[in-house]
Formats: C-alpha cells, sequence, structure tokens
C-alpha cells in the first residue's frame, strides 16, 4: 500500500471515440487484474478516510482496496458487497469525481485519486465471473409479506434486505421489465442491461416476485396494496419532467432515453423508428447540466445527430452533472454553451440569452443574471433535461413538488413506507440504494413489533 509516489494514477482506457460513437457499447471495458491490483496499491490507508466518509453508502473503501492490491480478491467483494447492494451498478454510474474519488486524501496531495470505481467495477464483476455472488438465500422464512411498488435501485435494494430477512416479497412496477431507471433511463454506453438483468435475476431466483406491467393508482389502489401485505414501501422514483418555459413542446428527456434503451432491448419503438424519439441527421439542442442532459447529448451522438449542443445557464464548474460526463461528451464532439439560458424555440431555431454569474442565494448558490446579449441555434429536435420530480400519488401526504412526506420512512398512511426518489427527489443511485437499506430495516423493526405486539394480545 501506499504506492500513490511511485505509481500514477491511470484509469481504464477508454475506447476510442472514432468506434464508440457508432455503438452503444460501454466506453471503458474495465481493468484487469494486474492493474487493478497495482491501482489498488495506491491507498494510503488513511487514519480518517474521506473516501468512505463521502460515500453515501459508508462502503469500507480502504479495506477493500487493500484487500484486492494483494490478490485477496473474494474477500474484497464480500467486504464490497456487505454494505452495497450493487458494487457493479455504483462502479459503472457513481459520480466518483463528486464523492469518494473527489474526496480521496491522495487527491488532495496532488498525486491523483485513487480509482476507486474502476476497482470497485472489477471487483463485482470477477466475483460474477467466478461464481463468487451467493444466491439470495434466507436463514427462515416468515409469515409476513411486504409489497414494494417501484423496481429501481430503491426498491429492488429493500426487496433483497427483505427478503435476505424471511419476508415474503412481491415488487409492482409499471413498465414490462424489471429495473426502473436503470433498465429505462440510463443508456447502455453507460450501464449494459445485462448487468442490471443479472441483478434482477439473482433476487427472482430468492423468491421475490415481480407483478409488471402494474400501476398503483391505475390498475390497483394502494389501500388494495395494503389488504393484500402487512407492510408496503412505495419506490416510485421520480419521472414528472420539468417544463422549461418556451419549450412545451420539446422532448422529455425520460422519454428520450427510455425510447433508445427499448429500442436496444428490441422492442418496437414506433416513436423511435419515425424520428419523433430518434436524433438522427438533426441538429439537437439539450437543455440541462446534469448527468442525464450528458446522458442524452452522448445518446445523440450515437443517433447520427447532425450537431449536438448543451445548454446550461451557469458555467462548467456549477454545474450539477459529473465532470468526466462532461469530458467524455466533449470527447465525442457535443458543443457546450455554458452561461446560456434558453428562452423560446421558434422556426427551427432555439433563442437564449447570455448569462453571468451573480451573487449567491441563501444556499450559497450563485444566482445568474442576462448580460442582455442574445443568440440562436438551429434545431430540428429540443430535449428538456431540466430535473424531474416524484409524480402526485394521492394516497399518501405529500409537499407541494409531489415529495412524499415521511417520518423515519413512514408516511401518512399506517403500514406505508417511502423511500429513494419519490422522497428526496431526483437524486444519484447510490442514495437510492442508501435509502431502500434503511428504509428495509425500518420495515423489519415496524414489523416485529407488529408480531411483538399481536403475540401479547394472544
Amino acid at each position: 500500500m501506499l504506492r500513490f509516489v511511485t505509481v500514477h494514477l491511470r484509469q481504464p482506457a477508454k475506447r476510442p471515440v472514432a468506434l464508440r460513437c457508432h455503438d452503444h457499447g460501454e466506453i471503458q471495458p474495465g481493468f484487469g487484474a494486474p492493474e487493478a491490483a497495482s491501482q489498488a496499491s495506491r491507498c494510503a490507508q488513511c487514519g480518517v478516510p474521506f473516501c468512505q466518509v463521502h460515500c453515501p453508502l459508508s462502503n469500507n473503501i480502504p479495506d477493500w482496496l487493500k484487500l484486492a492490491a494483494e490478490g485477496r480478491l473474494e474477500e474484497a467483494y464480500a467486504l464490497a458487497e456487505s454494505t452495497n447492494n450493487m458494487p457493479e451498478i455504483c462502479g459503472r454510474i457513481c459520480p466518483q469525481d463528486r464523492l469518494c474519488e473527489g474526496s480521496c486524501v491522495v487527491e488532495q496531495s496532488a498525486h491523483g485519486a485513487v480509482a476507486i470505481g474502476a476497482i470497485e467495477k472489477y471487483l463485482a464483476d470477477t466475483a460474477f465471473e467466478r461464481g463468487w455472488v451467493k444466491p439470495l438465500r434466507p436463514r427462515g422464512e416468515r409469515a409476513q409479506s411486504v409489497g414494494i411498488v417501484g423496481s429501481g435501485p430503491a426498491g429492488l435494494t429493500a426487496a433483497e434486505q427483505l427478503r435476505a430477512q424471511g419476508y415474503r416479497v412481491t415488487v409492482y412496477d409499471r413498465h414490462d421489465r424489471a429495473g426502473g431507471l436503470l433498465i429505462y433511463g440510463i443508456p447502455n454506453f453507460k450501464l449494459d442491461k445485462t448487468i442490471v438483468q443479472r441483478r434482477v435475476a439473482r433476487l427472482r431466483d430468492g423468491g421475490i416476485a415481480f407483478e409488471l406491467g402494474v400501476e398503483i393508482g391505475r390498475d390497483l389502489p394502494l389501500s388494495a396494496l395494503g389488504a393484500r401485505h402487512d407492510a408496503v414501501l412505495l419506490a416510485t422514483g421520480a419521472y414528472r419532467a420539468r417544463s422549461v418555459a418556451g419549450f412545451e413542446c420539446g422532448v422529455a428527456a425520460f422519454e428520450y432515453l427510455r425510447a433508445s434503451n427499448r429500442k436496444a432491448l428490441g422492442d418496437a419503438v414506433p416513436e423511435h423508428d419515425d424520428g419523433s424519439l430518434h436524433a438522427g441527421d438533426k441538429d439537437v439542442v439539450v437543455i440541462g447540466g446534469g448527468d442525464t442532459a450528458m446522458d442524452c447529448v452522448r445518446t445523440a451522438v450515437r443517433q447520427g445527430a447532425r450537431s449536438v449542443t448543451c445548454l446550461y445557464r451557469r458555467d462548467r464548474a456549477n454545474m450539477p452533472g459529473s465532470a468526466r460526463e462532461v469530458v467524455n461528451a466533449e470527447e465525442e464532439g457535443v458543443r457546450f454553451e455554458w452561461l446560456a439560458a434558453p428562452e423560446r424555440l421558434e422556426d427551427g431555431r432555439v433563442a437564449a440569452a447570455r448569462m453571468r454569474l451573480a451573487q449567491a442565494d441563501a444556499a450559497g448558490r450563485q444566482r445568474v443574471e442576462t448580460t442582455g446579449a442574445r443568440f440562436a441555434l438551429d434545431a430540428q429536435m429540443v430535449i428538456v433535461a431540466a430535473g424531474f420530480d416524484p409524480e402526485f400519488l394521492g394516497e399518501v401526504g405529500t409537499g407541494p413538488d409531489g415529495r412524499i412526506r415521511i417520518d423515519r420512512f413512514r408516511t401518512s398512511v399506517d403500514g406505508v413506507f417511502a423511500a429513494g426518489d419519490a422522497v428526496r427527489g431526483a437524486s444519484l443511485v447510490v442514495w437510492a440504494i442508501r435509502d431502500g437499506r434503511d428504509a428495509a430495516a425500518a420495515i423489519h423493526a415496524h414489523l416485529l413489533t407488529r408480531q411483538g405486539l399481536r403475540h401479547a394480545a394472544e
């Protein structure tokens, strides 16, 4: 360990731009065994590991880096999996530059962060290849059941945690595949869908039931779900697109990404085939600066767009998305217009105003104001990626933005819990996993209490 002075940071090599822009394959194949061990040996084994402190899951990063450097890969994976239900997914899509790697002490010492995400991905992929990922088998069976609404990262995580405790678990989802955002919202070049399907298959094999194509509130009221189960978890995510004035006729980012992902999965997607949700041979403008906007611009490149421009009203340093994704997009030919606020779409052109940063608001974030300058861009397709809010369920208490109000994961309805983006708003997958774990623990405690009260009454 502590070889960060003599061993330089090296991330897995990216596939050449000329190749990767013409398919949807993952752009970084990943480390081999020697590279993973060498890069893991750069860890400084800090007394206060800031990488772990700034990980939403509090992953034991220094410990599994040490095991990886020593070649004790099965032990390293077991430690990584003990706090993270989806290490192979987090290793691929977590914005490590904003979390663990951005907080790495080696990074602060100007030697370059330890390649934590790439090593996590290597450990998990190796574990699946070598059969170290054990089947999900509870130690015993309980009579109580839990219904989980939503099969995204929060829902799948909670399902696994509760099934491991022996509960009968059923996951409901309105889509025809389990995985939620992981399947329909994240492009293949970041997360190959076989990775998600592999995790879902493990849950099915472990006894978790999936009822797909069922929308709670439309096909089945929440009250009916409560009658079926001893507890219910709402993990419905945040899919209600925020609008941008003047661009109501633009394409919603999730609808665009879902069409592309469904097509890649072999589905018939008329809107993709007729060009409504396909960027081929078009000048494309994407509004937004988050990770979803980066997914959209990079998908448009792969669909053969004539040009792709991203408009964001703040500067590069203040964008909410991963800095690495911006670099990837720039390499692939995406043009960024920073400090640019879209105003309207008219006659195939986007009119935008030049902005500048102004005084910070009460939260400490700099406001933006117009400079008075204007410019315009050709656009046959405008994709709006301005953020997402939860959809109103109507049967539980929510705030004005639709986020479900909770108290220790309990909603206003007895026996109904909520977690993930439905509660915190659109956020990171790693936070959804954390919420799923914590919500499962709260449900377990609730059901144990109920069982104790019932026994006492008898």
